[in-house]
């Protein structure tokens, strides 16, 4: 099938925390930028965790709460717990034990694949703000916008997702 998807538009929302969560919406995000179309990615609350930056995570100008909110929470892609059968990591390592088994890509390597193939990062403003997050400990890539904003891209794509 060698179709034209040039002018097809796809939205995604991320709004879990979890990895294998995660890894189906890059997963998709890729496969879409690969076969040519526009992929613009939604990240509210827990969705934001995929995107934070753990060298760069800071507890300047936050109140207490978000500090102790940022301690308890993952610190990027790799943190992330799975949605099932998690067992306080156990569930994880096996995951990517048997990912590993199979020489799959970990979800780092799809997040990365995204940010080269040119998918578009936009974290929920109202999610960003309340949850004590700071532009420069996430993802260069993100640009901050409100729901309204992402969802006039929405409204006019060809596919959305929620996840």
């Amino acid at each position: 099938m060698n179709e034209d998807y040039s002018n097809k538009k796809a939205s995604i929302v991320l709004f879990s925390g979890e990895y294998d969560k995660a890894l189906a919406a890059l997963i998709m995000a890729n496969a879409a930028r690969q076969i040519g179309a526009e992929v613009r990615m939604f990240f509210a609350f827990w969705g934001l965790f995929l995107l934070r930056d753990p060298n760069k995570l800071s507890e300047e100008d936050k109140s207490a709460y978000e500090k102790m909110f940022s301690m308890m929470t993952p610190k990027g892609p790799d943190e992330l717990p799975l949605s099932k059968m998690n067992f306080s990591g156990l569930g994880k390592s096996m995951l990517l034990e048997m990912m590993k088994d199979d020489e799959a890509p970990e979800l780092i390597d799809f997040l990365n694949g995204a940010r080269k193939k040119g998918v578009k990062f936009y974290g929920c403003k109202l999610s960003v703000d309340v949850m004590g997050f700071k532009k420069d400990e996430l993802i260069p890539e993100l640009e901050i916008v409100d729901a309204n904003e992402y969802m006039r891209y929405a409204l006019n794509a060809d596919m959305q997702l929620f996840i």
